[in-house]
Parts: structure tokens; sequence; C-alpha cells
């Protein structure tokens, strides 16, 4: 019998540091993409993609090699390029195209990603993440299209994106609309620097944060352009019109003990807006992926899960406490958090005062841990060193992994 001998060459990972450092640094980046049947909004955006990878790619890369060899004979080779850069502010400052290839070149401020956490115990845990319904701040602009239903429905792609990444466990409130106040929301605070109810949709869904925002601008940039008179179909048909689409939401990520934020950014694009008038197309239906406009959303759409994903990669995992008896203390996440027998964490007690009883709640180390030996998929328990009279930890009390 003939015999094989495989073996895998493991090249180390090497990191090229061509600009990074602890601050954000401004780069540009271009990209290139083919036109296909004169689809110059799908070019456009795979060249912008393909300008977002050289920009990230130009801060900190990281080149993998591997070979595998059978015999002494090499049978395969592969080489990985990554990046874990984070890029805001990014505008398109260039565009233009040569003969049938679009050329894009973006300018935005580098910085680093989900890598400069330090890869704390806590980057190895799912923190709870509720998602909110994201109302519309001028739901008389979704009539061009139907898309009335885009409040429910963008929260609903935003789940489906955290979900992908793996790193999260996330919740559906996408028909819980958390602010009375859309015009001056997210950023109104009351009085005692609480937003809204949100530390009570988190208690009650068991969410560690909470994901919302506003969707501010649906409308499109010339509203007579959208007639039903016969010249009003001429102009759209050939190309007068201004058929462009405006999408603008504002995206928030509430710690949801304290109710503060945690994250905000305004996400914007526009597109030219192709569907037929008065056909129901509806936020994120079929009919609507495939205008130029709903791609350009859903380029904005990955941007946004991309923001939560990093924002929330360098939070503490913290959970609440349901049950103190003497020593025991069990907590309010599991095995599906990824919490594990042997895994200690510090507690901390959660204190209101009397004059502000609404207000965010005071943590105060109580230099006491718990050491799990029980762990279920959605609590677990274990001992602490003292008894919980004698320290004063009780329910509601909060575990932490740093």
């Amino acid at each position: 019998m003939r015999q094989f001998v495989r073996l895998s060459l493991w090249c180390v990972v090497l990191p090229l540091m061509l600009a990074a450092n602890a601050q954000a640094v401004v780069l540009e980046g271009v990209g290139h993409a083919s036109i296909h049947n004169e689809d110059l909004a799908t070019a456009r955006a795979e060249a912008r993609n393909a300008a977002m990878r050289d920009l990230a790619l130009q801060y900190e890369a990281q080149v993998s090699t591997r070979d595998t060899m059978e015999n002494g004979v090499l049978t395969e080779s592969s080489i990985r390029l990554a990046s874990s850069a984070r890029a805001r502010n990014v505008k398109v400052i260039d565009e233009h195209r040569i003969g049938n290839l679009m050329r894009v070149t973006v300018r935005g401020e580098i910085s680093a990603g989900q890598a400069s956490c330090g890869g704390g115990d806590a980057g190895r845990l799912r923190k709870r993440v509720a998602v909110a319904g994201f109302p519309l701040l001028h739901p008389e602009q979704a009539r061009v299209g139907r898309i009335d239903d885009a409040g429910e429905v963008l929260p609903q792609f935003l789940q489906q994106g955290l979900r992908e990444t793996g790193n999260l466990q996330v919740l559906s409130a996408s028909t819980s609309r958390l602010f009375p106040d859309l015009l001056n929301a997210p950023s109104l605070q009351q009085g005692n620097n609480r937003l809204t109810n949100v530390i009570q949709v988190a208690r009650e869904m068991g969410a560690q944060f909470v994901v919302t925002g506003v969707i501010r601008d649906l409308g499109v940039a010339d509203p007579t352009a959208w007639g039903t008179s016969v010249l009003d179909k001429v102009q759209r048909g050939i190309g007068v019109a201004d058929m462009r689409r405006r999408f603008a939401v504002d995206l928030v990520v509430l710690d949801g003990f304290s109710g503060s934020p945690v994250y905000q950014q305004r996400f914007e694009t526009a597109a030219v807006w192709t569907a037929d008038v008065g056909s129901s197309t509806g936020f994120g239906s079929e009919g609507f992926r495939k205008t130029q406009y709903g791609k350009a959303v859903a380029g904005v759409l990955g941007d946004m899960t991309q923001a939560v994903t990093e924002a929330l990669a360098c939070q503490p995992f913290m959970t609440r406490i349901t049950r103190v008896d003497g020593q025991l203390v069990t907590l309010a996440s599991g095995a599906t958090a990824g919490l594990r027998p042997g895994d200690e964490l510090h507690l901390y007690r959660s204190a209101r005062y009397f004059d502000s009883l609404g207000g965010t709640p005071e943590l105060s180390d109580s230099q006491m841990t718990v050491t799990l030996n029980n762990v279920h998929p959605d609590f677990s328990n274990g001992k602490m060193p003292s008894i919980g009279g004698q320290v004063n930890i009780q329910r509601d009390d909060i575990a932490i992994i740093w």
C-alpha cells in the first residue's frame, strides 16, 4: 500500500505595521471595479468596497501563508491577508470612469479595531444585545415605494447581521419604540441621566446592551419626479428627472444597566430609486434590494453591523445576580454566553439613592468574586468566600468579567 506523508507548513503571522498606533490617522484608499451592462451603481459600490479594503490594509495588515505537501511535492499553497482596522468619517473624494472600469478614491480616519482590546477574558464571552425599533422621523417620506415598514424591517436585518458575527447573543425587540421625542432622540436625556425606558427593556429581556435609533431621512430628492403623468414617465425614462433618494439613520448603543449611550453615529447614503411608481416593494423586499437605492442601503446596514460589533468588543461582560443564598450566588447568564465552570467574576454592588431613585445606579466594587461550579444554558452559580449578608451582596447586583 502506498503511504503518503502529509505536511502542513504554517508561516508565522507577519504583522505589517504600516501606520498603526493608538491614534487615528487619515489615509486614502483606491478601489477599482469592472462595469457590466452599464450598471454604474453596482460598479461604484464594488469599487468603494475595494477602496475601503485598501484603506484598512494600509493601516494594519496580517499576512499568513499555508503550504501543503505530499511526499515532498507542494500540492496546495494559499495566502490570507486580513486587517483589524476601524474606519471613521470616510468620504469619497474622487470617482471617475475609465472605459469599462470604475475608479473610486476614499479618505477616512483609521484606527485600531477589535484587536486593540488586548484579548481580555470578556472577549470570549457573548454579550446579550436587544435590537429595538428604528422609528421614522418623517413617515410620509415612505409613501414613495411603500416602505413604511422600514422601522421594523431595518432592525431585523441588523439582528441578522449581528447574529452572523457569532460574537453576540441577539434578542429581538423590533416593535419596541424607546424614544417619545423622535426629533431630539437619541440625545434627549431625562434629568436623571437615563435615556427613556432603556433600562426597563433591557431588564425584561435580560440584555446587557440595547441597540436602537431613528430613521431621519427616506426622502426623494425631487418629489415632483414621481408624478403619474405621461410627461413625468417620459422624463424618468430618458433620465431627465432627478430620481435620487436619501437614507439617513442615527444609530445608538445603550448600556442596559445605566441607560447611558456607549456609542452613537449617523449613517447616510443616497442612490437612484428605480422602483416603479405605485409598486408595493416594502423595505428590504426583493424588489427593494434590486434597486440601486436598496443596494446602497444594504451597504449602510453592513457598516452599522460592523460598528455595533466593534463598539461592544472592548466592553466588559456584565450579568445580573438573580439569587444569593449564603455563599451561593446565581447569575442570569450561562453556557450560551460562553461561561464555563471555573470562571471567576467580580461582584459589584448596585445602589440607588432616595433623592434619585429613577437615576443611574452606582456600582461599587465589593472586593468579592464568585467562582462558577455549575453552568446551565441560561444561568449559572458558584460560591463566593463570604456569606452574602456579611458583604451586602444581593439580588440585582452585578457580576463582571473584564
